[in-house]
């Protein structure tokens, strides 16, 4: 679809709130021309990101998912070192802290994941812990459960947010959801 058509189709939609997410956003050069298209729509807009990649886009909320070393894919070792080598843009994260409003949203799959925030918190004392929010890692609702039964308190006693996979809950793992 071309910028034209999608911002034609969210129009049909009475949502105030559009989240840009789906891969990397901020890679795109036509995502300027988009953001400003649902701008005129008079939409919240949000953009969900890596932390990578800058642009200086007209939007109302950065989220940011910085991927930690549980995001590292396993089973493929080339891809692995490309990986670790593009994951972690410290000068990115700084420069988007400093233009737009932010969160910062992390993906846990173990409780010891919860140590690797808090470590990388450290090299950023500008961020506010209630500008954080742990997600747990998971694509079935059963283990979903499980995660949050642990992950609410460590959650709690950081001073962070839950935020839980409501599509999971729902629908199960599906795209379209």
């Amino acid at each position: 679809m071309s910028v034209t058509e999608i911002a034609e189709t969210v129009n049909q939609w009475w949502y105030p709130h559009v989240v840009i997410t789906g891969g990397e956003p901020m890679i795109f050069s036509e995502l300027n021309e988009l953001v400003l298209a649902l701008k005129m729509q008079d939409r919240f807009l949000t953009i969900e990101t890596a932390g990578t990649v800058f642009q200086d886009l007209p939007i109302d909320l950065m989220s940011i998912s910085p991927k930690r070393q549980n995001s590292t894919p396993k089973n493929d070792p080339i891809w692995s070192v490309q990986h670790e080598k593009r994951r972690h843009a410290p000068d990115v994260i700084r420069a988007l802290f400093e233009s737009y409003k932010c969160q910062f949203k992390f993906v846990i799959d173990q409780q010891e994941d919860v140590e690797d925030v808090l470590e990388y918190l450290k090299d950023f004392p500008e961020i506010n812990r209630q500008d954080v929010w742990l997600m747990p890692q998971a694509i079935e609702a059963e283990v979903l459960v499980e995660k949050m039964i642990w992950l609410q308190p460590l959650a709690m006693q950081h001073g962070f947010h839950l935020a839980t996979r409501l599509q999971i809950q729902q629908f199960g793992n599906r795209r379209g959801t």
